[in-house]
């Protein structure tokens, strides 16, 4: 867990005590994560990063992903409507967290992919490795009808 969230948050996230909705945004880099807890069942872990995801960008996300350790009821949600520009060294973090979520369980997709970064995705054929959602929105009307259960 990251050092920098509240050991009563910590605390919760440990004994996976998710009671009811609750949400709080962590700050690293000049990428914001967001997490989001709806129940045991289902826990959502959004990350937003920002700008460029070329090196240095990719290895902020990196550690940022490093710090959550997934989970079989998690889904971890990498919302990329805020990213202008991804190079190919900017692939290893989604890699690398789409491994990690795949060992664990875990469900890892991108939402609000911006044409610049398809293109990336698609000459590397990794969009047909990830799935990818137009919205945000999206996402959860296709884990509803997969029989995944959310919180209302």
């Amino acid at each position: 867990m990251p050092k920098y969230l509240g050991k009563r948050v910590i605390s919760l996230l440990k004994e996976k005590k998710y009671l009811c909705l609750f949400q709080f945004f962590v700050k690293c880099s000049n990428y914001p994560v967001k997490f989001m807890a709806f129940t045991q069942e289902l826990q959502v872990i959004l990350f937003k990063p920002q700008g460029s995801i070329d090196l240095e960008g990719g290895k902020a996300l990196s550690e940022q992903m490093a710090g959550v350790v997934p989970q079989a009821y998690q889904l971890w949600v990498i919302d990329l409507a805020e990213v202008n520009f991804m190079d190919s060294s900017g692939l290893v973090p989604l890699v690398k967290g789409l491994k990690a979520a795949r060992q664990s369980g875990c469900r890892l997709v991108l939402c609000n992919v911006q044409a610049p970064v398809r293109l990336i995705l698609e000459l590397t054929q990794l969009d047909t490795v990830f799935e990818i959602f137009h919205t945000y929105q999206d996402i959860f009307t296709t884990v509803k009808d997969n029989s995944l259960v959310l919180a209302d």
